[in-house]
Parts: structure tokens; C-alpha cells; sequence
């Protein structure tokens, strides 16, 4: 059931709107003046969609309504102005100052209840655009496959994290990690037996890592992580993040496969200068070359 503020200073009229909004499905939210409207608005399950008189003490209803839309809001409220004017200007100053609708009292029940489901269709509209909206910022900053940060994304991240990191004088890690003989596994087992073992490592990936830290897929079979931590607690992490994946089998269709990883990693130390991306990430690409040459499956500190 979906929350409806009344705001009014007569007690017939709220006794009325809030009798007729509960029979049309709503749950009403009766308040009094404008300043108590104000106040249930600043909740967190604040209703959105409002039927606001004009005359009411305090703050008046284009008050309210000045104030209201003064917020910033991806999710705007729907508000509905109730008034005994029927000038033009009154009409078009009540729209002016951010109420969506009008209706002139005494209203009819039945005008009345349509404007207020003519409320609810823009407020069901406006939630499907912030969620198609949400998804395509998603899409554009995340990988499809492993729903990590993709590689601009990641790269972004660790531009912040260097730059607060600098400010605040704390270290920073960078590792690359990647899939070790991964090509064979495509050649003999095939692309979707790859992408499998990609999304598998990924959770094993993100069981490891903590709130603060971040990954993101760098290409292929390869990942970005950035620690908000020292080098020897990064190490650590990476430590039992290799030893989940290569202790553990991978079940893809009847076949078990193997799989461990490689990983390099390397610290920015801010208390010396401020840090530079690439060459962070290509310290932690020779530690990573390092772990390769030396037989896979292990983490090297470079």
C-alpha cells in the first residue's frame, strides 16, 4: 500500500481526504500545517505522492511547494494543490512554484480520486525511468560477464583511490591477477566452459575481498584489485584468495576442471610522492610476469 500525505488545517476536509484515500488504497499520512508536512517529507520512507492545501498556517502550501522542489531529487515528489482559487493566475502561480496538478474545493469525489490515480501512473513512470536509468550506469561502468567494475571503471576507481590515498597518507595496493593457462581450457573444453571458470574465480574473488576494496575485470582473464590496506595485509588476502580457487574444483557440466590463478601486487607508499597510475600497474604486471616464470598459482610482491 502506498503512502499519501494530506496537508490540511481544516479537520473536516483531512477527516474527508483521508476517508477517501483509504477506500481508493492508499495509506494516508494526515498532517496539519505545512512545516509538519516538511517534516514527514525528511523521512525515509516519506510518502510521494501529495495532496497539499494552499491556506494553512506556518508555511503555507506554495511555500511548501517552493521548498520542496528547491531539492535536488532523482525522485521527485507528485503533489496535488488544493485550493478554494479558481482565478487563472492562482492557477498558473500554484503550478509555477512546483505543484503538478490542481483541484479547486469542494471538489468532486470522483475528479478528486482521478487526478490522484493520474498522480500515481507519473510516480509508476517516473520509478521505471530511475531504474532504467540505474541499469544503464550500471551496464556502462560494469562487465557483463562477471558484474566487476570493467576496465575504464577500475582505472577511474584507482585514479580516486591514489588521490586519497596521497591526501590522507595511507597506503595503497595494486595487484594483477590472472588465470593461469586459461587458454587450454577454451581450447579443450570450449568458450562457455571459459566463461564459467570466469565467473567461478570471480566469486571466489569476491568472498576474498573486503567492503573497502575494489576489482574490476582489466581484460580477458585478467583482473585489477585495489586494497586499501598495507603490502603485508594485500599479500595476505591475495594469499587465501589463490589457495579458495586452487583448493577447490570447478564443476562445469560432468567435468571437473583445475584452476589456479597468478598474482602480482605492489604498494604505493603516499608518504613519498603522489602516485602514478601506470607505473603501479606495470610494477604490478612484472610481479605478476614474475609469478608466471616461477611455475604459476603463487602470489609475488613487486
Amino acid at each position: 500500500m502506498m503512502k499519501l500525505l494530506i496537508a490540511d488545517d481544516d479537520l473536516t476536509s483531512r477527516v474527508l481526504l483521508e476517508n477517501l484515500t483509504r477506500k481508493w488504497g492508499w495509506e494516508p499520512v494526515v498532517v496539519e500545517d505545512g512545516e509538519a508536512a516538511w517534516e514527514v517529507l525528511q523521512q525515509d520512507t516519506a510518502p510521494r505522492l501529495l495532496l497539499i492545501d494552499w491556506e494553512m498556517p506556518r508555511l503555507n502550501g506554495l511555500a511548501l511547494c517552493q521548498r520542496i522542489r528547491k531539492q535536488s531529487d532523482t525522485d521527485p515528489v507528485y503533489i496535488i494543490l488544493l485550493t478554494s482559487r479558481n482565478e487563472t493566475i492562482d492557477i498558473v502561480t500554484g503550478l509555477d512554484v512546483g505543484a503538478n496538478d490542481y483541484i479547486t474545493k469542494p471538489f468532486n469525489n470522483v475528479e478528486l480520486q482521478a487526478r490522484v490515480q493520474v498522480g500515481r501512473r507519473m510516480l509508476g513512470l517516473q520509478q521505471e525511468l530511475n531504474q532504467a536509468k540505474e541499469m544503464l550506469a550500471f551496464q556502462a561502468s560494469h562487465d557483463v560477464l562477471t558484474g566487476l567494475l570493467n576496465r575504464r571503471a577500475i582505472m577511474d576507481t584507482l585514479d580516486k583511490e591514489l588521490s586519497r590515498s596521497y591526501r590522507q597518507q595511507q597506503p595503497l595496493c595494486i595487484a594483477m591477477c590472472d588465470i593461469d593457462f586459461f587458454k587450454k581450457i577454451n581450447d579443450n573444453h570450449g568458450h562457455l566452459a571459459g566463461d564459467h571458470v570466469i565467473r567461478e574465480v570471480t566469486q571466489r574473488i569476491n568472498s576474498a575481498l573486503r567492503p573497502y576494496d575494489c576489482a574490476g575485470r582489466y581484460g580477458g582473464e585478467e583482473f585489477l584489485l585495489v586494497f586499501n590496506s598495507s603490502l603485508n595485509d594485500a599479500d595476505k588476502l591475495l594469499e587465501r584468495m589463490r589457495l579458495s580457487i586452487a583448493n577447490t574444483s570447478f564443476n562445469y557440466e560432468k567435468e571437473v576442471l583445475k584452476v589456479t590463478i597468478s598474482c602480482g601486487v605492489t604498494v604505493y607508499d603516499s608518504f613519498v610522492e603522489e602516485g602514478d597510475k601506470q607505473f603501479l600497474i606495470d610494477q604490478a604486471d612484472k610481479a605478476l610476469y614474475e609469478a608466471k616464470e616461477n611455475g604459476r598459482n603463487r602470489v609475488v610482491v613487486g
